[in-house]
């Protein structure tokens, strides 16, 4: 049996949904079956391609599948549904369409609602996204746990961290993300301004993240303490972690928050918003705070940079939750491997999943 795998979008920057795609859609990863990924080359033969070629790859084969852990399948897909199965981030193509441009809701949100309620399968990164999908797909829906093992992929170092001095002279805080309105990061940018009225007048708030639609670049731009970097190579985002003193999170909505995960090797203490998508990922390590009230966010950070031995604390924190993230999401792999399996032996469209979990 051939698994055909969408790469269409990897053409561009390496951003978290290409590092998603090159580790748990790679040929290696799919191992021992026959994966084959789909490339193009530029936004027109991608937009050809993932409407028109995947399709015609399925058409020429009934007993090949299709994977999508990029973009949502498209319309031509729902002829092969029971031999498409995508990989769902998250849910906000639906539920915060305010936050899209024009281009997202006419190429993106419309085939990720049809995709979510007819297609019978679907893998997902975190029990969050799981809860949210159930809103909104088939009742006979089957859903697979396809979690990442989360490597150093910044070659991240705690290194003198634990040693440093308690009384941070910023704090530095640190975002990482597209600059649009689903990260929500004029929200990171009040707290900051709390923050500094609040005894720390040399705070700031760095952020590292490509400039995306809407006019949230403009606006932080004119906010004092904040500094934009926009998209920086891996080499660059690894000195200013090392560098930084708490990783802030403030996204109105994320199906997991991978750069979360990502800057704990570093030994970082990471504030979020108080959601059940970030206490499943951050469990005992996170800060969690109200992304609405920029004074009590900010006095959450205030407490925990003047903590007894705080940078430690976290360091150990850090240790401790990406170790469990990694032992959960590394049993993953050989349900996915199995339930591919399954549906090779089957031999034709199986449109009729058995409803699992996990």
């Amino acid at each position: 049996m051939r698994v055909y795998v969408d790469h269409t979008h990897m053409w561009h920057h390496v951003t978290g949904l290409e590092r998603i795609t090159l580790q748990l859609f790679s040929r290696e990863a799919l191992a021992p079956l026959d994966a084959v990924p789909i490339t193009a080359n530029g936004m027109r033969n991608m937009v050809l391609t993932q409407t028109f070629g995947l399709p015609a790859h399925l058409a020429a084969s009934s007993s090949t599948l299709l994977l999508c852990p990029g973009f949502p399948p498209t319309p031509l897909l729902q002829v092969f549904a029971g031999r498409v199965i995508p990989y769902i981030h998250d849910v906000f193509l639906i539920s915060r369409r305010g936050d899209l441009n024009w281009r997202a809701k006419v190429y993106s949100a419309w085939p990720f609602s049809l995709a979510v309620r007819r297609l019978p399968r679907f893998f997902v990164n975190s029990g969050d996204t799981a809860t949210k999908l159930r809103q909104f797909c088939r009742e006979d829906a089957e859903i697979t746990f396809y979690r990442p093992v989360i490597p150093n992929n910044f070659k991240l170092s705690v290194g003198d961290r634990a040693a440093r001095p308690t009384a941070p002279i910023g704090p530095r805080l640190v975002a990482l993300g597209t600059v649009e309105p689903r990260k929500n990061l004029r929200a990171a940018a009040a707290i900051l301004g709390a923050l500094r009225a609040q005894g720390f007048p040399d705070a700031t708030l760095e952020v590292v993240g490509r400039r995306g639609w809407g006019d949230d670049w403009d606006a932080l731009s004119a906010t004092p303490g904040v500094v934009l970097h926009g998209y920086q190579p891996d080499k660059e985002v690894t000195a200013i972690l090392e560098g930084a003193d708490v990783l802030i999170c403030t996204s109105h909505e994320e199906g997991l928050g991978l750069p979360l995960l990502e800057a704990q090797y570093a030994g970082l203490p990471v504030v979020a918003p108080d959601q059940p998508v970030f206490r499943e990922v951050l469990d005992r390590s996170g800060l969690f705070i109200d992304t609405r009230d920029p004074r009590s966010a900010a006095g959450a950070i205030a407490a925990l940079v003047t903590g007894s031995a705080w940078r430690l604390v976290y360091v150990d924190l850090a240790e401790g939750n990406l170790r469990r993230w990694n032992d959960q999401a590394a049993a993953d792999r050989s349900n996915v491997i199995e339930l591919l399996m399954r549906l090779g032996r089957s031999g034709r469209d199986a449109t009729k999943p058995a409803r699992m979990a996990g």
